[in-house]
């Protein structure tokens, strides 16, 4: 079985992978850069669901698989500010797309500030450490976690719950 994810993002594919690995499941894994068909800087979370939705959908028939997930982070703002958010979803042919969401967190002000005069996240996050490329490490949520939870782990999650959904609706 072939499973495609939609990006070419490491700690996206590190998540699938482990999840995979853990459910036991024999799958070649492929990456594939397909466009999330939603603002770079995805700002709701249903725009953020719609990235994903559209990346799993795209994957599967452009990676020609058996199987496509898509992942996608943004930001949703709330009475209280603005958060981190996460989903995921999973395309199979002639079945409804699968969603899940994931863990939540306010973002500090001075993130959230540059977000809302249109800076995306990743950029802003390699600015606010001195440091490249922390979306293809442990991300925004593992700084803000001190490290305990990473941008790979958020998507285990996410990952899970969708493998889970997949494997109960074709194992019955």
């Amino acid at each position: 079985m072939k499973l495609a994810i939609g990006s070419l993002n490491k700690a996206k594919k590190l998540a699938v992978e482990r999840v995979v690995k853990e459910a036991g499941l024999e799958m070649d894994i492929v990456t594939l850069s397909v466009p999330s068909g939603v603002k770079e800087q995805p700002f709701s979370d249903e725009e953020t669901r719609w990235g994903a939705i559209n990346r799993a959908t795209r994957v599967l028939s452009e990676g020609n698989a058996d199987i496509g997930i898509g992942l996608e982070g943004g930001v949703m703002e709330t009475a209280e500010g603005l958060f981190l958010c996460n989903w995921g979803a999973l395309a199979v042919k002639n079945q409804p797309v699968m969603t899940a969401g994931g863990a939540r967190i306010l973002l500090p002000q001075e993130i959230a500030d540059c977000l809302r005069s249109g800076e995306e996240l990743g950029p802003v996050m390699d600015r606010f450490t001195t440091r490249e490329g922390i979306r293809h490490s442990e991300g925004a949520i593992g700084v803000f976690t001190n490290g305990l939870v990473t941008r790979d782990e958020m998507f285990v999650h996410v990952a899970k719950l969708l493998l889970g959904q997949f494997l109960l609706k074709n194992n019955r």
